[in-house]
């Protein structure tokens, strides 16, 4: 596994998105509170607070402008929701679980603690 944070290469533009049988097996790999909404990764991290919400929305921006690959992130009141998919290809790419586990990894480790 990839675990070092770097710039992620361009999916390429002839490629199809993963296949839902790829989607489900690499889904299953990642922490349980990722799910699959709409074609894409999603995952709601809850929080204690506005600004601890905040403070991760700007961890994982980080993290993805490192990695050329930028989700949707939408911060509310105690909750963090990170959103990806592979705009080239309008659907879920190895660019997406690459990143969601790069975050996952660095949540786990406290190094996103606030």
């Amino acid at each position: 596994m990839d675990s070092q944070p770097h710039r992620l290469v361009p999916w390429p533009l002839d490629r199809a998105p993963l296949a839902l049988e790829e989607v489900g097996a690499r889904l299953a790999t990642l922490h349980p509170d990722w799910s699959l909404e709409d074609a894409a990764l999603v995952r709601r991290i809850r929080t204690r607070d506005f600004s601890t919400a905040l403070a991760l929305a700007v961890f994982a921006g980080e993290l993805a402008h490192r990695a050329d690959h930028h989700p949707e992130l939408r911060v509310r009141w105690g909750e963090l929701s990170i959103r990806l998919w592979t705009h080239s290809t309008a659907g879920l790419t190895e660019l997406d679980f690459t990143f969601a586990r790069w975050l996952d990894s660095r949540l786990a480790s406290g190094e996103a603690a606030t």
